[in-house]
């Protein structure tokens, strides 16, 4: 068996025995990195006041694979997808259209003809990969994009994420576009360990994200992805239709449209991944301060 029927394998064990009985409520959905978590906690905390069953968290499905079945399955009712990854991981699309509205239209449609689900307005900001090395290394080399990562490549190592290893958008294609040939095969990684491996050496470049919070924290350099390989990845509530009828729900969602902001988005992740304070904590602020609740 091969790696990628494995992982998929792997991936519908996960979401069958994860399943819980549904409670009647909303049941929110996320990816298991910090910035899901914490946009699952507020797509759960907008529709508390005026879900008249509940809302029910579950949280750390994996990856998009995983969450995008689940919802299919109805085992939850909504989550976060970035429009980049619903293209390529999702719709297995190769012929990307180019630019943020393009891409959205794009994805909306034919979420709705292949899988009936909703794709809602973004939430305002774009994380895009980004390829991410210790400042230090950046400075030494005085590089500053993609482009001219190639000639230093053959003695560095790259950590990724599962999903970047195998999707369409992910690291195949990027050392193509590129032109690069690392020290070694890259070391594959849980999300959340992608900066530690960085910031002990045990990596020297990751696919990280946009908005992480602990770049500027931990003072990492972004190289600029100058031939554009990268889709946009607006963030983007995937919503089953049924959730959409219940009283209050498409109310409570639209107040969220183009509300963060990626330094917005960057505060809250680092509030919990640098400070340590607690997601439920950071979202619950993050509505007051911006005035979402209903």
């Amino acid at each position: 068996m091969n790696r990628r029927r494995f992982l998929r394998g792997l991936a519908a064990t996960t979401v069958l025995a994860g399943c819980r009985p549904h409670s009647g409520g909303i049941t929110v959905g996320s990816k298991n990195f910090t910035e899901q978590l914490i946009l699952g906690e507020l797509l759960a905390q907008v529709l508390e006041p005026v879900v008249r069953k509940g809302v029910d968290r579950r949280f750390y499905l994996a990856g998009s694979y995983i969450c995008h079945q689940s919802l299919l399955a109805g085992r939850i009712d909504m989550y976060v997808e970035y429009t980049g990854t619903a293209l390529a991981a999702i719709l297995k699309e190769k012929n990307v259209p180019a630019g943020h509205e393009a891409v959205f239209a794009f994805v909306k449609e034919e979420y709705a003809r292949r899988f009936g689900l909703a794709v809602l307005p973004s939430l305002g900001f774009d994380n895009s990969f980004a390829i991410v090395m210790r400042g230090e290394d950046a400075h030494r080399f005085a590089i500053s994009r993609l482009s001219q990562l190639a000639p230093f490549a053959p003695q560095l190592r790259m950590g990724v994420g599962y999903e970047f290893l195998e999707r369409p958008d992910g690291y195949q294609g990027l050392v193509k576009r590129y032109g690069l040939s690392f020290a070694d095969a890259p070391r594959v990684m849980d999300l959340g360990l992608i900066y530690r491996a960085l910031q002990s050496r045990q990596v020297d470049v990751v696919a990280g994200s946009n908005t992480d919070g602990l770049i500027a924290a931990l003072g990492l350099a972004v190289l600029e992805d100058d031939r554009g390989y990268f889709p946009p990845y607006d963030a983007v509530p995937i919503v089953r239709p049924q959730a959409l009828e219940e009283a209050g729900v498409s109310a409570a969602l639209a107040r969220l449209s183009g509300r963060i902001s990626a330094e917005e988005m960057r505060r809250m992740n680092y509030s919990v991944d640098g400070e340590k304070k607690d997601a439920a904590v950071v979202v619950r602020q993050f509505i007051a301060e911006k005035k979402l609740a209903g």
